[in-house]
């Protein structure tokens, strides 16, 4: 049966829908484009919109999508609310699925890659811990600590990866791919999570491939480019004008929307297939005609119209849909903007909830409903008739409200009554705080901080606590900005954005300062600055002539004769950076977050003056005491490492780290009973604890209890499959024992895993020299001689293998 035509009113609708009359030309060219077929030169595969705030960028997104729909298209819509290619395509699959389109495989492959993804995490974290000196080869440790941190999967370290040498970068990250490979099970659960694009974007070529199928055109929508553009326009020219992800159909079309133009450095090449869609405000026969759409043509009342919006087309709709009759009702040269938004809503009810449904950032009834103050009885009408409000966009099942009408609903509220707009806050605050901890139950730090969703309870709690001006909130925020730092920039980012958007909202210069302050900082050099730019403001660097992102540590190193950290000297305040003095824990913090860095990067002695100074400024951390010792361990302080670490478990008994780096310090200093009792104690606290096994074990090996030695390094093999060390270890137990055909499957599993590792082919020559195999032994013992020409041992079992050989010849002869 034929579909019955739509009615003259229908179509006037339309027409109307959405107060985008003015923007006529946009819109029918991107509809011709469904009647030119993609094989036409006419035809073109992006649109992108572009225009500052306030222009309409969002609204006209949502028109095309209307557009595509009448033209049978299924579509897809992503903003900012997803954080990367993998979150930007689980949208996508919910919102195809939402249309008939279930994309089966690619969903079971996002949900691996989150599993895989948090595994390779906890992975990350054991890497942490600090490799012994005696391990790997100093260059493979540092191979394997800079493709943690090129891959981002090692806490805190993310910031520095760019100014590691590349080569190391490269070779890391295939260290760590062999090194999940043993951990997962197939070769794709290690590419979810080294390059989860390379897995998940063939896969959604197939699917859409199998929707185009079914639907004449697929459009995918891609809103607030500005942001998401950082880590999706990369991909997309990628997906679109190369093969590496496989072919996608010709019926795709893809529309982006940011404030900037588009990236011709990279699109240039392709510019015949891209429409730039540049808006501004509406000229003034565009705001006339959306007037009149609305029956507004009183000349007065269409100037003054005119005058206050500027063209804004936000402002003009706003207005517009006030419907005034008399120049009066907006001639109002002293009306705030609120009052020319509102005035003309005759509910007071309705007028005080649109007022406090901009107090938060984002909108849900759940949040309207206590922004609000509103009963269950009139939830409903409140928070649908606020949805409907021309300055309330939708985004990812939230409202929020367009900067230019929020501001200054904020000012109006904040100077009408600052002690109800502080209550009003404080509300918000603490209802976020109640959903934060509900979240928190039985999860530790590293899932939540994961957790997209904590994240933004957090933040919401902490921007209402700022905009309440509590005394702590401040100092709050900028120990989460220190822990979001570890997380990588993105996390940074998000504390970042909670301290300009509060200092704004809330009029509190202090406030604004610190998120300006460090959002140049972030934008230029990453979270190091941001980092530098903490203790600089505190004064606990000095800031140089370099900038913020050159900032360094001048203390002197701590002398050798003296306990670390007791001269450890403050530094001067900076002139004009003195209006918040920055909690010592948090400058602590940060400083530790520092010395970490350096000390992944081999920098010991530098990691250990910068944990000396943050130990000036919280001297009873038990953490920063054990992170010390172990960086003074590694550089052979041995009696100033014991003292530090002895001092950590006195603190904190419970800190299995530091009980484990103790016994390290006291094995080294031959106090193997100390040492015994230490790793034990930090095995009953970690079971699971790879590196104080391989402790443990070694202290076995020298009380002659070889079979409690064999058992541990089993159990830490077991536990760690990934670490050549670990091989290496047992295979020098296996050959202790006189199992040398055992120490050899262990040494080759190890150098699998390390092709560079020394101690692996000196360990392996000496097995085959057990075994009468005396060529390859001495071409082992050479390749290890060669890595490290100062290795000692390798070197005397070369000589004794060659003294062999010379027996062996002068017998025969």
């Amino acid at each position: 049966m034929a579909q019955a035509r739509p009615s003259m009113q229908e179509l006037i609708q339309r027409r109307r829908r959405g107060g985008l009359v003015a923007r006529s030309a946009e819109r029918e060219l991107f509809r011709a484009n469904f009647d030119t077929p993609p094989e036409d030169g006419r035809h073109r595969f992006l649109f992108h919109v572009h225009g500052n705030a306030g222009v309409g960028k969002t609204r006209l997104l949502k028109e095309f999508e209307h557009i595509a729909r009448e033209r049978g298209a299924v579509t897809a819509y992503v903003d900012e609310s997803a954080g990367g290619v993998p979150e930007a395509l689980a949208v996508m699959c919910r919102q195809f699925a939402a249309q008939g389109h279930r994309f089966k495989e690619l969903d079971r492959l996002l949900a691996a890659h989150r599993e895989r993804r948090h595994e390779a995490e906890v992975a990350a974290l054991a890497a942490l811990e600090p490799e012994p000196d005696s391990g790997p080869s100093a260059g493979g440790m540092a191979v394997a600590r800079a493709g943690l941190a090129g891959l981002g999967l090692l806490p805190g370290v993310g910031a520095f990866a760019g100014v590691l040498d590349p080569t190391q970068l490269a070779q890391g990250a295939d260290r760590l791919r062999t090194g999940l490979s043993a951990r997962f099970r197939s070769h794709e659960d290690v590419q979810l999570v080294l390059s989860p694009e390379s897995v998940l974007t063939p896969v959604l070529a197939n699917e859409l491939h199998g929707a185009a199928s079914a639907a004449p055109w697929i459009v995918l929508f891609f809103d607030t480019y500005e942001r998401t553009g950082t880590f999706l326009d990369a991909w997309l020219h990628d997906v679109m004008t190369t093969e590496r992800y496989g072919a996608l159909p010709a019926t795709v079309v893809v529309v982006t929307a940011g404030q900037r133009p588009v990236d011709t450095a990279r699109w240039g090449g392709c510019a015949d297939s891209v429409t730039a869609l540049p808006l501004g405000p509406f000229t003034e026969a565009e705001a006339r005609g959306l007037l009149a759409d609305r029956g507004i043509t009183a000349e007065p009342v269409v100037a003054e119209v005119l005058r206050l919006t500027g063209g804004l087309p936000v402002l003009v709709s706003t207005l517009a849909g006030t419907r005034p009759a008399r120049p009066d009702d907006v001639h109002d040269p002293s009306a705030t903007a609120v009052e020319r938004f509102l005035r003309w809503e005759p509910d007071p009810v309705r007028r005080a909830a649109a007022l406090a449904g901009a107090l938060p950032r984002w909108l849900d009834a759940d949040v309207f409903r206590v922004a609000a103050d509103c009963g269950e009885d009139r939830l409903d009408e409140l928070y649908g008739w606020v949805s409907t409000l021309p300055f309330a966009d939708e985004r990812a099942g939230r409202l929020r409200y367009h900067d230019v009408v929020r501001a200054p609903m904020l000012r109006l509220q904040r100077g009408r009554s600052p002690r109800g707009w502080a209550q009003r806050h404080r509300r918000l605050a603490e209802v976020f705080r109640q959903w934060r901890e509900e979240s928190e139950a039985g999860r530790d730090a590293g899932e939540l901080w994961a957790d997209g969703e904590w994240q933004e309870l957090r933040l919401a709690e902490s921007y209402h606590r700022l905009c309440a001006r509590e005394r702590e909130a401040l100092p709050g925020v900028l120990r989460d900005l220190v822990e979001a730092c570890d997380r990588g920039e993105p996390a940074a980012g998000r504390w970042v954005r909670v301290l300009e958007d509060a200092g704004r909202d809330t009029g509190l210069r202090v406030v604004a300062e610190w998120g300006r302050r460090l959002s140049d900082a972030l934008t230029a050099n990453g979270t190091e600055a941001v980092l530098s730019t903490l203790l600089v403001r505190a004064g606990y660097v000095p800031a140089t002539r370099g900038g913020l992102g050159a900032c360094r540590m001048v203390a002197p190193r701590p002398a050798l004769d003296a306990a670390p950290g007791e001269n450890a000297d403050g530094y001067g305040d900076e002139p004009g950076w003195n209006d918040v003095e920055l909690p010592p824990e948090v400058a602590a913090r940060a400083l530790r977050s520092r010395a970490a860095a350096r000390a992944v990067r081999g920098e010991y002695a530098t990691a250990t003056t910068v944990m000396s100074q943050a130990l000036g400024l919280v001297p009873d951390d038990a953490l920063s005491l054990a992170l010390r010792g172990e960086y003074l361990r590694i550089q052979r302080h041995h009696h100033w490492a014991v003292r530090d670490l002895e001092r950590a478990v006195a603190l904190d008994p419970a800190l299995g780290y530091a009980w484990a780096s103790l016994g390290a310090t006291r094995l080294a200093r031959g106090d193997l009973t100390a040492a015994l009792d230490a790793l034990d104690r930090a095995l009953a606290l970690r079971p699971d604890y790879p590196w104080a096994l391989i402790r443990r074990a070694r202290v076995s090996r020298e009380l002659g209890d070889h079979a409690r030695q064999l058992a541990d390094l089993d159990r830490a093999v077991a536990l760690q499959p990934d670490s050549p060390w670990a091989h290496c270890e047992r295979g020098d137990a296996l050959r202790a024992a006189g199992r040398d055909e055992e120490a050899l499957a262990a040494y080759d599993h190890a150098l699998a895993l390390d092709t560079a590792y020394a101690s692996a082919y000196a360990s392996r020559g000496a097995s085959l020299a057990n075994l009468g195999r005396h060529p390859e032994a001495l071409a082992d013992l050479d390749r290890a001689l060669g890595l490290n020409p100062s290795y000692a041992w390798a070197r005397a079992q070369r000589e004794a293998v060659e003294r062999h050989l010379d027996q062996v010849t002068d017998a025969g002869g």
